[in-house]
């Protein structure tokens, strides 16, 4: 028993010192209960088969879902247009949502989905993820307070009391004090806990695409030499593919975009084809959109019988004209070396073996035209999918892609189809846990499993989506909940505190089981704590003769206040890599709150539910 103590004092001590990475400092605790003997190997690796740590590796994919396919984004421009710029109103938002979401949908999915649109929000409103991810954490703590299967905890509080013979809680009884904790953890954060928040600065700040694409136009005049032509009645281009017309060596001209106004009845009313290859179609009444000189131009619209469409290519139609969630833009410079040197081409050659298209140039900060031999230093803005700019280097060496193609990917505001497939997976996953149709491990697989196979999320980026610093040191956590439990601490440190306080008065009982159950919070997890203390209060309370139905709700509450450690709950481990957080910035923010807590609590939970 000492032995636990002593390895549970040091971890603690490492969390606090922060010198060493916090899954590292969980892996040495682990570590240390099997070499002392406390745990066998199989419960020393336990943690590694849990089903919540294998949920919230699955969720941290659908989040990447949900980042990748537009929602993020959006929902982050929304969040900034709702608080107006205004940084507290901001935070009230995230707290607000998390909150509410976390009521129908575990805290960790509440989490996983909200946490890329929180960073991008805080971004955006010119603040630090730091001033908003913890509110983001402790508001779904909050909200899983509102109803039964908001969080385990409520659930097994009421089973224990059904087990007991007593009546249980309906759905939405938590609300009764899940209502006045949420306002005061909003007012809390706003007016006290936003000052106490850190200012940590990460490098997870998302790319700024208006900001690159609005650099791009003025710097390279990307718009110049732009026109959109349509496809008439008589045009010999009808039912003719692109590369029966070799419009680069023949006509000096590159198509850059096909927009399809009479598709097939099945493909849509408005089909585009970003990157017309050789193997394209064309139809009448396709709209065209290509690059090149105005007299080649005139020269191309006369012999081809097309229609020319007026259009101002302002810096916001060149953004939707040329970027979506498939097709992105980056900048290219050549190097010395570059095979690329000595080449003549012209703009808007297509870079078949690469999948890009060369949209813009520049050299010495001056826009290029026509066809270009190129020579080192030259910079190229190139157009391609997303994912064959980030393949470029590994295709051709001696270039230097400024900048990173994939967090600009991210950045994109547009809605696909896909992205609604990335929405209904959540819908569906919301449901699959809110019925408990299957067990939420299987449920987040199963979603996870539809992001990647639909191309929501490609497979080849799913793990990287993964925050594998909070995985692991959740996993290697579980144990000394464990340990706890195995050695008896946990239930002597209990049955001490019953026999003290219970003969005073049932509130000061009620003070003591909060106080119990939040510090094994923040060290256990809060579901084993709840299944620890849950006979231990209704025991105390059937000794003393009241009602049961008090200490099970100050269970409830006190299991769901890990506000002290990034430990005590998945939630507050999830957003310590991405707000940069730091063991004592738990103590500092969580501590006013968790006191907030105990004393609506002690006030409250009376009056609610009488002894």
């Amino acid at each position: 028993m000492l032995t636990l103590l002593v390895i549970l004092g040091i971890t603690i001590l490492l969390f606090v010192w922060g010198k060493f990475p916090p899954d590292v400092v969980a892996l040495m605790s682990m570590l240390s209960l099997y070499l002392t003997g406390i745990l066998e190997l199989n419960e020393t690796l336990i943690g590694f088969s849990n089903s919540t740590v294998i949920m919230i590796a699955a969720l941290f994919i659908i989040g990447e879902g949900l980042s990748r396919t537009g929602w993020t984004a959006v929902a982050g421009q929304r969040f900034v247009k709702w608080a107006k710029s205004s940084v507290p109103k901001l935070l009230v938002i995230v707290t607000l949502g998390s909150s509410l979401l976390s009521g129908f949908v575990s805290n960790t999915g509440t989490v996983a989905a909200l946490l890329p649109v929180t960073v991008t929000a805080a971004w955006n409103a010119g603040t630090l993820p730091s001033k908003l991810l913890m509110p983001v954490a402790f508001g779904s703590n909050t909200g899983g307070l509102l109803t039964l299967t908001g969080t385990p905890p409520n659930i097994i509080a009421s089973n224990a009391l059904v087990e007991n013979g007593f009546e249980g809680f309906s759905f939405f009884e938590f609300s009764l004090i899940g209502l006045p904790l949420l306002f005061i953890s909003i007012l809390y954060f706003r007016y006290v806990g936003y000052r106490l928040l850190p200012k940590h600065r990460t490098k997870n700040k998302p790319m700024a695409l208006d900001e690159e694409m609005h650099k791009w136009i003025e710097n390279y005049s990307i718009g110049d030499n732009l026109y959109r032509l349509r496809i008439r009645s008589m045009s010999p281009l009808i039912n003719t593919k692109v590369g029966d017309w070799n419009f680069e060596e023949e006509h000096n001209v590159s198509l850059m975009r096909l927009k399809r106004r009479h598709p097939h009845p099945l493909q849509g009313i408005h089909q585009f084809v970003e990157l017309p290859d050789p193997r394209t179609e064309m139809r009448y009444h396709d709209i065209i959109t290509v690059k090149g000189e105005a007299g080649d131009v005139d020269k191309l619209v006369l012999k081809l019988s097309l229609g020319v469409i007026p259009w101002k290519p302002e810096k916001d139609l060149l953004k939707k004209e040329l970027i979506n969630q498939e097709v992105g833009m980056a900048e290219m410079i050549i190097t010395p070396k570059s095979v690329f040197v000595g080449k003549t081409l012209p703009l808007g050659h297509y870079l078949k073996q690469a999948g890009v298209q060369l949209l813009a140039a520049s050299r010495n900060s001056r826009p290029l035209t026509g066809k270009i031999k190129i020579v080192a230093g030259d910079a190229f803005i190139i157009r391609g999918q997303w994912e064959n700019i980030e393949a470029l280097t590994s295709m051709y060496e001696n270039l230097v892609i400024s900048g990173s193609p994939e967090a600009l990917s991210k950045n994109v505001d547009e809605l696909t189809p896909r992205s609604y497939i990335a929405l209904g997976t959540l819908v569906l996953m919301v449901l699959l846990l809110v019925f408990k149709i299957v067990p939420g491990a299987i449920a987040a697989l199963a979603c996870a499993g539809i992001m990647m196979l639909t191309g929501c999320v490609p497979i080849s980026k799913a793990y990287k989506g993964i925050s594998w610093t909070s995985v692991v040191m959740i996993a290697a956590m579980i144990p000394m909940g464990l340990a706890l439990q195995k050695t008896g601490v946990a239930q002597m440190a209990a049955n001490s505190l019953v026999e003290a306080l219970g003969s005073i008065h049932p509130t000061a009982l009620l003070a003591g089981i909060f106080l119990l159950t939040t510090t094994f919070s923040q060290t256990i997890n809060n579901s084993a704590t709840a299944v620890l203390m849950a006979p231990i209060a209704i025991m105390a309370s059937t000794t003393l003769g009241v009602s049961p139905k008090p200490y099970m709700i100050a269970v409830a509450i006190s299991a769901s206040t890990a506000f002290l450690t990034p430990v005590g709950t998945t939630t507050n481990a999830m957003v310590m890599s991405s707000g940069g957080y730091r063991f004592m910035d738990y103590i500092k923010v969580g501590g006013p709150l968790l006191l907030l807590f105990f004393i609506a609590t002690l006030v409250l939970v009376p009056m609610i539910w009488s002894f």
